[in-house]
């Protein structure tokens, strides 16, 4: 490794340090003092509570952190006796809200580094990562620092956002990494399995596992790909480095999972204090067939990331993909009558393209009935220094576009986005010292957002409509349908909306007119996504504020009944999380072997009449 990658490698070392732990006790004076102020002052902006903390430091000079706040209002709460609960408390201090903003947690894990099937010219080949990944996004380090454990992964996700006052009964579970599907089967089992395990373990056990993490270090690599360096360096270095650490093996012993052992850890989620209410994995078009359908469902998948990239033939060809567009078309059929919901993931600037190429590209994932995704990752092309990429752009065969091109760009991209769908991200969360060509902003998002709106454009997409916390009129809540024609028949897109369009809630039906990919749904309209947005209230919870638990759920699935019984279906199928059966269960579903069930006549009477959750 040069002297370059070693340096990075000790400058990551130094911000995973492991940092004391906070101890309440030791500070109860400020804290006590803090508190006391804060509970006693209903009128607080962010400008006042700043100077309130900066009025009681820490030590004499340092400023606690939201999170030690919080930990001081558990510790001293019961002797003091503050006059407020702590949910009335977090919500007069919660820090970074948004995250929970759209009705869950997410928590997002890594699987290890492991061989890639793919050759693509424009992916990151750091070999202490997962392909594609790069040791500096925020989600790669505390990866790193747990050595990919998925266990420790959950857990420290779950203390984090449980010291910041977020509600955490309610996890969307989000598994990144190399391709999931090219992962042996039994690794994949085992990972999910001791992601459940955390959940279910968080109320129950120490909340930070003592010792060192039992994965590789694979900070401790001693090579580094670089642009040039060959087809499959990334695989033989990675390889060679389980090898050595697993007996000449890709896993290591305990990493070869059981079918039981995960159902037994699922069964136990369903009634866990943080509750798997959603899955998402990532993988490749070419790697998604009716077999690996039955596999993601048993393994409790609902959302399926799927890397497109682009939609043109020579694009992919020149970017060494390894898969056309029929084989996407295929893969979105497959997934889509399956019942997952499709976040595909999309590149503007890739070798070969230009920006009016690009602006007909994106029109086509949504003119196409064979694509429209549910969600969309857009992620413009940003070349780092171990991407074979960077040969090209050193012979001036691709050129990162201008800035005021991509902006335009991606405000077009954003005005064409249909209301059916989100816009999950744009830009990838890549360190600008990673960045050797291309756009180092981190807010391009915003700055798109900016452009559209200055020049009179409307954002239809759901992300830009989601009610995110904001009061509203109950009794002026619509329900409203949209319908699309898809690769397997058509879809509604049922909306509970307020005004100025703000969107509590959706669902997503499926109304095929051809034969399912698994014979428990043949005849089945499909349910593949219910989602009710506003800050996330805990289970239980009737906060005013919040959108969610206000009946708006069961009043869609009642909708989605009616249109099933309407259009001659004899059954309604719905996709559920782990830690959703027992709410679709209540609504009057039954349980089969990988989806829910319920005749929608009768549901939908069921629901006109109130009855059910």
């Amino acid at each position: 490794m040069s002297d370059a990658s070693g340096a990075i490698s000790d400058s990551i070392r130094t911000l995973l340090r492991p940092r004391p732990r906070f101890e309440p006790r030791d500070h109860r004076e400020p804290l006590v003092a803090l508190i006391s102020e804060l509970v006693a002052r209903p009128d607080l902006d962010e400008r006042k509570l700043d100077a309130m903390i900066r009025k009681y430091p820490r030590d004499g000079k340092a400023l606690f952190s939201r999170s030690q706040i919080i930990a001081g209002f558990r510790a001293f709460g019961p002797e003091c006796g503050w006059p407020l609960d702590e949910a009335a408390f977090l919500a007069r201090l919660r820090k970074r809200p948004v995250r929970t903003l759209s009705g869950v947690a997410p928590l997002t894990v890594l699987t290890k580094p492991f061989p890639c099937p793919g050759r693509c010219i424009f992916c990151p080949s750091d070999v202490r990562m997962p392909k594609s990944y790069l040791a500096r996004e925020p989600g790669a380090q505390r990866a790193t620092q747990n050595r990919f454990d998925p266990y420790r992964q959950t857990l420290e996700r779950l203390r984090a956002f449980h010291e910041l006052g977020h509600a955490i009964d309610k996890i969307e579970l989000i598994v990144l990494g190399g391709t999931w599907s090219f992962y042996p089967e039994r690794y994949r089992i085992w990972f999910l399995t001791r992601c459940f395990q955390a959940l279910n373990d968080f109320f129950h056990a120490a909340p930070a596992p003592a010792g060192e993490p039992a994965g590789i270090d694979f900070l401790d690599l001693d090579q580094v790909v670089r642009a040039g360096g060959g087809d499959g360096a990334y695989n033989r270095i990675v390889s060679g480095h389980l090898r050595s650490h697993h007996g000449g093996e890709l896993l290591a012993t305990r990493e070869h999972g059981d079918w039981r052992e995960l159902e037994r850890a699922q069964r136990r989620n369903e009634s866990a204090g943080s509750r798997c209410v959603g899955l998402s994995i990532e993988t490749r078009p070419d790697h998604v067939d009716r077999g690996e359908l039955r596999r993601l469902r048993r393994m409790g998948v609902t959302k399926v990331q799927l890397g497109y990239q682009s939609l043109s033939d020579r694009v992919l060809a020149a970017n060494r993909r390894g898969h056309d567009v029929a084989r996407a078309r295929e893969a979105t059929r497959l997934l889509r009558g399956a019942g997952f919901k499709l976040q595909g993931h999309w590149m503007p600037n890739l070798y070969g393209s230009s920006p009016d190429a690009d602006r007909r590209d994106y029109a086509r994932l949504f003119d196409d009935p064979d694509f429209r995704p549910d969600e969309l990752k857009v992620y413009p092309c940003s070349l780092v220094e171990s991407a074979e990429l960077a040969t090209r752009h050193a012979s001036g065969e691709w050129l990162p576009y201008a800035e005021e091109d991509l902006v335009e760009l991606l405000a077009d991209c954003i005005e064409a986005t249909p209301a059916y769908c989100r816009l999950t991200r744009i830009v990838r969360d890549i360190s600008a010292q990673d960045i050797v060509a291309g756009s180092r902003k981190a807010n391009l998002r915003e700055v798109a957002e900016a452009r559209l709106a200055a020049r009179g454009g409307v954002a239809r997409e759901i992300r830009a409509r989601e009610i995110r916390g904001r009061e509203f009129d109950a009794a002026e809540v619509d329900l409203v349908e949209l319908r699309y024609a898809t690769s397997i028949g058509s879809e509604r897109f049922l909306q509970m909306v307020a005004a100025e369009g703000r969107l509590l809630a959706f669902l997503r039906l499926a109304l095929p007119g051809r034969a399912a990919p698994l014979t428990e749904l043949a005849g089945s309209a499909l349910i593949r996504e219910l989602h009710v947005y506003g800050a996330l209230a805990p289970l239980g919870s009737r906060d005013r504020a919040a959108a969610q638990h206000r009946g708006f759920g069961r009043r869609l699935v009642g909708r989605a009944a009616e249109i099933a019984a309407e259009t001659g279906f004899g059954d309604l199928a719905v996709i559920s999380a782990v830690g959703t059966r027992g709410y679709y269960e209540r609504l009057g579903f039954a349980r089969g072997e990988l989806y829910h069930h319920a005749e929608p006549g009768g549901l939908a009477r069921a629901m006109a009449r109130g009855r059910g959750g």
